[in-house]
């Protein structure tokens, strides 16, 4: 009988899917748990779990990977919720993009359980989720971290230590400020151009191997002037709730945050006109279109 912990995961969706896969081809017992089957887990002896409670009964260390606090908070305090079937020794890894300030409720609530939170933000994208190679940024107890660090290394190539509880999502915050913030840049960059006669190839030509130059760079123009729209596979409203994140963050510190203001401005407008599930690349269409210009018909235009 192995000695290796119980594994559980909530949310095996871009990013939990690869990640889930990692640790169940590394030799750990799964159970997962997602709105849908997953038979591509089923397939190599992961189980399913019946609801977070179930998954706490049986399992040892608990992954989560959900879109948002909210979601978060449900899966952990509900009626069948993780804490419902806690018992002494459970830990949590959160790895959702989450408020620090409900990951210290969260933290505090479950140590009255007996069970133990620390949060595990993710790097990279779903490619590297399946490859095993994600960044993760850990925060919480020394000794807890070094039990789950064999589990953590299943999917992620880089592990980085972040300090106390709450602060793997707060780096996570300022990682995807940083991010949206280009990508809202970029957007209204291109379009700029393309109005004074810049086309979006020029654009990447010039900026692609300078110091300007960046992997989100490369994927976000990728989209813009390939059209290819899984170059950079992440949604817009999940880029509008980080920044919001990010401004609740800034207001509680009582720090000026006029880029994050500004940044999320692009990102609230394409979901009120019902394009939340776009790619964040695709924020340049919506861009274009509020100024009047196709950035398709200036792709094609520049190609000529």
């Amino acid at each position: 009988m192995s000695n290796k912990p119980v594994i559980g995961f909530i949310g095996v969706g871009m990013m939990g899917h690869g990640m889930a896969k990692n640790i169940r081809t590394k030799g750990y017992e799964l159970w997962f748990l997602d709105q849908r089957p997953m038979r591509t887990l089923l397939e190599i002896g992961a189980k399913s779990a019946a609801n977070p409670k179930d998954m706490a009964e049986k399992c040892d260390i608990i992954h989560i990977c959900l879109q948002n606090s909210g979601q978060v908070e449900k899966v952990v305090k509900g009626s069948d919720g993780i804490i419902a079937g806690a018992r002494p020794g459970l830990i949590v890894i959160d790895t959702s993009t989450s408020d620090p300030s409900s990951t210290l409720l969260l933290a505090q609530e479950m140590e009255a359980a007996g069970a133990t939170l620390i949060d595990a933000s993710l790097g990279r994208t779903p490619k590297e989720a399946e490859e095993g190679t994600l960044d993760a940024m850990v925060a919480g107890d020394d000794e807890v971290f070094e039990h789950v660090k064999p589990v953590i290394e299943c999917w992620a190539g880089r592990v980085i230590r972040v300090g106390a509880v709450g602060n793997g999502h707060k780096m996570k915050l300022l990682m995807n400020f940083i991010g949206m913030s280009y990508g809202a840049l970029y957007a209204e960059a291109v379009v700029l151009g393309a109005k004074i006669g810049i086309s979006p190839q020029a654009i990447r030509d010039v900026i692609t191997g300078s110091r300007m130059d960046s992997g989100f760079f490369g994927t976000f123009m990728k989209y813009v002037v390939e059209r290819d729209r899984d170059a950079h596979k992440f949604m817009i409203s999940y880029a509008a709730k980080d920044l919001r994140y990010v401004n609740n963050m800034a207001a509680d510190s009582k720090v000026t945050s006029i880029m994050a203001s500004a940044a999320v401005q692009y990102y609230t407008h394409a979901e009120a006109i019902g394009h939340g599930n776009d790619f964040v690349p695709m924020l340049s269409d919506l861009v274009g279109k509020l100024n009047g210009v196709d950035m398709e018909e200036e792709v094609r235009k520049g190609a000529r």
